[in-house]
């Protein structure tokens, strides 16, 4: 822990400051404090000592400008802890929850300190009253709240520079920066479970090495743990609670500051990663009408959240949190977009995943891609300009919004895991979807590209890879809910036996599937996200809803089976091949010609005997077994420079089936070559084998398989021969 500089006992003077920026701002000599709150009657600055445990001083804020309660104090510096308690009617049924014996925390707050501990006292009203949140409470909770710390933001950046890879280029890989660590043993022991776990050479060497481009942490954005989770032993994991937006959490620092947070980013910076948080706007811990009184809702409850029209004492929810964080208020909306600039500004992030991002989106109940959210951000000089992805639905009505969202916008393709899913699983009548889906889902995306599409098979809510083919249910038990809680209809196969099995044949299969699923996400159109530790084998043992298990249930394993290493060989092999052939990166859609041979389209949808898919062929539900020719040569895209962009052509095969099948290849001028193959355990392709046009190839079981054309006699290059990008 850093040692703090020592705070006054209180200031020996109180000066007017400034309404902006809000928050509380070190300048070099004083700390200015400013607050919105609109319905306030008055509004107390609360001073700790340093330990935040005794409050010292209370300040009143006199000043008032455009609804922003500001002061300055002079004397006050980095390391003075603080907190606001805030007057004004208590009124829930006109949407008014004032409680000036709540202290609460400052939604501009760079860092926190101390947890919160969970008492009766931090709940606005009597808890088991007969009116229950009609009634108030008096008792102060301050002890058990934490506190805002002022902070200088000074930090040497050096030469940071952002990565800036391009979309067509992007591999996420989203991680739980605790969980990524916690059992690594190349981490030293001291930063394990941390930010600075990941400035490690082991770290971002593997991350490298692996392929990854782009990394996608959970959370990070300081949160609570449930109440009702504490009562069970439990914690919030996953991170999705948040109740402060700029102060990153500090259970994941080990230098009890800011600069943990930012080496990291400088550090992921200097291997060529981006970073991109899943921030969470679309609610806040506070819950429903019977939560904690703990920032927003003591500040200006009718402001900040989404109230009910017919009653304001309840909330409206889109969220299945209990409440939603209004973004059609002005004051909301600048909040998280003086949020999303914070991070990109000061913090050096590159984008940002949106955590049910209908619900930001909404304007009078109803999902609107020209709301203000939206307008605002396409105006934004800053924020317009990283990555921006959203989870398109939330559990409003109307909610579920894959491909609604406006140019600018990437989005979690759900469309594209239950194809995937479904089609490995063996189920009927999916060809026409997977070839939506693996040629980037122009369906959905016509306008913006196939990077607007996050294809993924897996991500933290639900099953791994692993358990993907080991579980046909849930096991969710450990989360103490009656495992009546996560994903009921998971799409998975447990491959014959439920959970773990020492039959060779069922472990050879799930192998297999997970080779199968993890080959067709790396070589579909689109931006593929890979769920970290999927790479590894991990298992949560059939729990698909692990967000409150903090334990060695979710923190990735590093003791490695041959079976991992094998898995973790195929997806680096994998990967390696998506670099290698920009046919698998294309910024545009395929378009069923190619102007540099009129006479061949770019995109061929093959049966097993080699001929072109008819539409009896696609609607015939039998079939699980798919060929795709890939036209290369030149594409019909250039470089940065004008260039045409050149590849070779490529054929992939897969078959869902349950029986081999014999496939004949396509006519080319030269032979066949394997390049994957997923019937061998780490995807290393049969050595000598050539295979003619209208020779036929025996594709086994489930079973995927990738071939190029063997090197021009000519010695004419084509990428994949070590011929570089133009």
């Amino acid at each position: 822990m850093a040692t703090r500089r020592p705070v006054l006992a209180g200031p020996r003077e109180v000066w007017r400051g400034s309404p902006n920026p809000l928050g509380a701002t070190w300048d070099g000599v004083g700390v200015n404090f400013a607050i919105f709150s609109r319905h306030a009657s008055r509004i107390e600055l609360c001073l700790f000592d340093e330990r935040g445990r005794r409050e010292i001083e209370r300040v009143e804020l006199r000043e008032r400008t455009n609804f922003i309660w500001h002061c300055y104090l002079p004397e006050a510096r980095p390391g003075q802890l603080y907190g606001y308690r805030v007057h004004g009617p208590y009124d829930p049924e006109r949407g008014h929850r004032f409680n000036p014996n709540k202290l609460l925390l400052d939604p501009y707050a760079r860092w926190l300190v101390g947890q919160l501990r969970w008492t009766e006292a931090h709940f606005g009203y009597r808890i088991g009253s007969r009116r229950e949140d009609l009634s108030f409470d008096p008792r102060d909770n301050a002890a058990g709240m934490p506190k805002c710390e002022v902070v200088d933001t000074a930090f040497t950046w050096g030469d940071d520079r952002a990565p800036q890879v391009p979309w067509e280029d992007t591999v996420i890989y989203e991680l739980h920066v605790k969980g990524f660590s916690r059992l690594n043993p190349l981490v030293p022991p001291q930063l394990r479970g941390t930010y600075s776990a990941l400035t490690t050479p082991t770290v971002t060497d593997y991350l490298k090495r692996l392929g990854v481009t782009t990394v996608e942490l959970l959370p990070i954005h300081a949160f609570l743990d449930d109440k009702l989770l504490t009562e069970r032993g439990l914690r919030n994991y996953w991170g999705y609670n948040s109740i402060a937006f700029f102060a990153p959490e500090p259970r994941y620092s080990a230098t009890g500051t800011l600069n943990g947070f930012k080496s990291m980013v400088r550090s992921l910076h200097a291997a060529g990663i981006e970073v991109i948080l899943d921030v969470v706007f679309n609610h806040t811990g506070e819950g429903n009408q019977l939560g904690p009184t703990l920032s927003f809702r003591g500040l200006d409850n009718a402001s900040y959240y989404r109230l009910s029209p017919e009653n304001s004492r309840y909330y409206i929810d889109y969220t299945g949190t209990g409440n939603t964080f209004d973004l059609e208020h002005p004051a909301a909306l600048q909040l998280v977009m003086d949020s999303l600039r914070y991070w990109i500004q000061d913090m050096h992030v590159d984008g940002f995943r949106f955590d049910l991002a209908t619900a930001l989106a909404r304007t009078s109940g109803r999902y609107d891609p020209f709301s203000s959210f939206f307008n605002v951000i396409r105006q934004d000089p800053v924020i317009s300009r990283v990555k921006l992805i959203a989870e398109p639905w939330d559990v409003g009505d109307g909610g579920y919004q894959v491909g609604g969202f406006p140019p600018g916008w990437s989005e979690w393709n759900g469309r594209y895991r239950d194809a995937v899913r479904s089609f490995w699983r063996g189920d009927e009548g999916m060809l026409g979807e997977l070839a939506s889906r693996l040629s980037g889902s122009s369906d959905l995306y016509n306008g913006r590209g196939p990077s607007a599409s996050i294809n993924f098979v897996t991500a933290h809510d639900g099953f791994t890879l692993t358990d993907l083919v080991s579980y046909d249910e849930r096991h969710n038990a450990a989360n103490g809910e009656g495992n009546r809680d996560g994903e009921a209809h998971n799409r998975s196969w447990n491959c014959g036996v439920e959970g773990p099995t020492e039959d060779p044949q069922v472990l050879e299969l799930r192998q297999r599937q997970r080779r199968n699923l993890m080959a067709t996400l790396l070589l579909s159109q689109g931006v593929p996200m890979l769920l970290a530790g999927d790479e590894l084998g991990q298992s949560q043992q059939g729990n698909n809803n692990a967000y409150c298990q903090d334990n060695e249930l979710s923190w990735l394993d590093w003791d490695l089976s041959p079976e991992d290493e094998e898995m973790l060989a195929f997806v680096t092999r994998t990967l390696s091949v998506r670099r290698r052939h920009p046919l698998f990166r294309r910024r545009t859609f395929f378009t069923g010609r190619n102007p540099h041979e009129p006479h061949r389209k770019d995109i061929v949808w093959l049966t097993p005997a080699g001929e072109e898919m008819s539409e009896a062929d696609w609607n015939d539900p039998r079939r699980r077994c798919l060929g795709v020719h890939l036209l290369g040569v030149a594409l019909a895209e250039n470089d940065i420079r004008g260039r045409p962009i050149l590849d070779e052509d490529l054929l992939l095969l897969l078959n869902a089936d349950h029986a081999e099948v014999d496939f004949v290849m396509p006519a080319f001028e030269r032979r066949w070559l394997p390049v994957l193959d997923t019937a061998r355990p780490r995807g290393e392709p049969v050595e000598g084998l050539a295979l003619a046009g209208g020779e036929s190839f025996r594709l086994p079981p489930r079973a995927l398989a990738l071939f190029r054309p063997e090197p021009d006699p000519s010695g004419a290059g084509r990428m994949g021969d070590g011929w570089d990008h133009p």
